[in-house]
């Protein structure tokens, strides 16, 4: 009797025991499947495409990326462009709005062996500090790449700013260049390089240049011993400028209100300074 009470009570025991591990199996929720982007998913400002990887690496080629720059993708989608320049040793970041593409690009990072060398932020592009950047790349549509301009244009004189295909504006690249190797759609890349700030008026002895400046063109004049000449050609390249005023070939580099070069005429060249005017 004790022996058959006690079989029933183990069988019971046991019963319970798989009832509740099958309730405690079904109450637990399915384990969230990875994700994975789609091409045309709408995003906060714009909806996700992928860069080509040949376009990619023109973007880099033409920013000549190298392991001494600080590189900053706005809108970086599932991290391709910035684990390319983490791979050719930049520090890199990747600034995206989406939380799940923030996790891939994680990962993607992860399995490509820089996770050392990329960071995603997540984060909105017109809210976050990209100031240290030596090199920005993105992929926005024209209004956006105008809206984020001015402060663009405020960084140090040198940054240089790659976009998959779309402009900013009114300020021309200062190059433009096709995808390496296979590229189906949104193929182009453009080049613009922050120039540094010249407009006014600057003295260089007993001469004075007067300055008007639009982005990296470069117009004004020279007055040099009474005689005033039309600034022409006239181009920033970062801090490097040059320009000709009458019979003289003029190129320097900008240090804030200074700038120091040469200048060119008659087969003669001769140290050339100028500063700016209080």
């Amino acid at each position: 009797m004790f022996s058959m009470i006690q079989t029933r009570r183990t069988l019971l025991a046991f019963a319970l025991c798989c009832f509740t591990a099958a309730a405690m199996a079904q109450a637990q929720p399915a384990a969230k499947p990875a994700f994975e982007p789609e091409v045309g998913q709408a995003g906060k400002d714009v909806v996700w495409v992928p860069t080509a990887q040949g376009l990619v690496d023109r973007m880099l080629d033409m920013a000549k990326l190298t392991p001494k720059d600080i590189h900053y993708d706005l809108g970086s989608g599932d991290g391709r462009t910035v684990i390319t320049a983490a791979k050719r040793g930049a520090t890199a970041y990747g600034v995206e709005y989406n939380p799940d593409m923030v996790e891939l690009s994680r990962r993607n990072a992860a399995a490509a062996g820089v996770t050392g060398k990329a960071t995603f932020i997540h984060g909105d592009i017109f809210e976050t500090d990209f100031s240290k950047a030596t090199v920005i790349t993105l992929f926005l549509l024209p209004d956006l790449n105008v809206k984020l301009r001015p402060t663009i244009l405020n960084m140090k004189p040198g940054t240089r700013v790659i976009s998959n295909s779309f402009t900013m504006g009114d300020w021309k690249s200062d190059e433009t260049q096709g995808a390496k190797g296979e590229c189906s759609s949104y193929c182009t890349a453009y080049m613009w390089i922050v120039p540094a700030k010249v407009d006014g008026v600057w003295k260089s002895g007993n001469d004075e240049i007067k300055f008007a400046q639009e982005f990296q063109m470069v117009q004004g004049s020279v007055s040099s011993g009474g005689k005033l000449s039309n600034v022409q050609l006239g181009r920033l390249r970062g801090d490097d400028i040059s320009f000709t005023a009458g019979e003289a070939r003029y190129t320097g580099k900008v240090n804030g209100n200074r700038i120091d070069g040469t200048v060119t005429a008659a087969g003669k060249t001769t140290p050339w300074t100028a500063t700016r005017a209080k």
